[in-house]
């Protein structure tokens, strides 16, 4: 499931902070890394030093990736790269198809600047193009060789009780039970909800009554993929929470420290509004944790 990770670079300290994500993960889990530069029009004369760039990063991240490998006898950690030109977003897409790239693993604070990669530059249009899972590291004006070792400790994982938002599940699984980190489960419930009047649609507070079966439905339906994730021998925890449900999220993923927030980009109110204004978006644009995004099967995208 994560034979292949992509780690787009663009030079920068900032977009370099995602490379001990990508260690992380390809030591875990053995997987193969892919760098790649793509540079801009006007960049052809600094091919040699873009080349010679990406195979110093890529000799770091060798041994980088080998610290975390757990079996002996498991071969070395694979890590090419590659220099494309073009336009940095459609390169990135194009490459992890033609690659059958597993996860992209990029930074969401880039030389262009924390607000355009998050809302209409490169790790956005990336996110609307791709079918591939996504992990968006946040930046944090740390430099990468002070993070600690055990950067991926919990990842929040949520879930709207849709067949869509579980496409996530297997990928968390996998990761979960490869490099030990515990997983939390969390259901948002919209404290009411949409009528029809006379005067067109009102919002109308649930009852007492009906948060408390609802807040039973949820808990069982939680508990049930819990059980699931603890016969694969991962820790985990589950949580239904009333309230507005990016906000929520992202308060909650601070509040339990999560290192990632692991979601599905195509749940009940569909991919654009995920990517374009809806809950995904929200808590990419506010949020302080890491986003793991995996697209629904067949969802189109932009």
């Amino acid at each position: 499931m994560y034979e292949k990770i992509l780690l787009p670079l663009d030079g920068s300290d900032l977009a370099q902070q995602a490379i001990p994500y990508a260690e992380k993960l390809a030591g875990s889990l053995g997987s193969q890394i892919k760098l790649i530069y793509v540079r801009g029009p006007h960049e052809d004369k600094y091919s040699n030093m873009h080349k010679l760039y990406l195979q110093k990063i890529a000799e770091a991240m060798k041994s980088g990736a080998e610290q975390y490998t757990d079996k002996p006898g498991r071969d070395k950690i694979i890590v090419e790269s590659t220099i494309l030109a073009g336009d940095p977003a459609q390169e990135i897409v194009d490459y992890a198809d033609k690659e059958n790239i597993d996860l992209i693993v990029m930074s969401t604070h880039g030389r262009t600047g924390i607000t355009r990669w998050a809302l209409g530059s490169v790790a956005d249009r990336v996110l609307r193009a791709t079918r591939k899972p996504l992990a968006l590291i946040r930046a944090k004006n740390i430099r990468p060789n002070t993070l600690p070792k055990n950067i991926i400790n919990k990842i929040l994982v949520t879930l709207d009780g849709s067949a869509q938002s579980e496409v996530v599940i297997p990928y968390v699984e996998e990761l979960a039970s490869r490099i030990k980190a515990e997983v939390v489960l969390l259901h948002v419930l919209e404290p009411s909800y949409y009528v029809f009047t006379v005067g067109g649609f009102n919002w109308d507070a649930y009852s007492e009554k009906q948060r408390k079966s609802m807040k039973a439905f949820y808990t069982d339906y939680l508990q049930g993929i819990a059980a699931k994730f603890r016969k694969m021998g991962i820790t985990t925890k589950y949580q239904v929470i009333f309230g507005i449900v990016a906000e929520v999220i992202i308060d909650f993923s601070d509040k339990v420290h999560a290192d990632f927030v692991a979601m599905s980009t195509h749940g009940r109110s569909g991919v654009n509004r995920w990517v374009l204004g809806s809950v995904a978006e929200r808590v990419l644009r506010a949020g302080n944790t890491s986003l793991l995004l995996v697209r629904e099967s067949g969802a189109r995208t932009e």
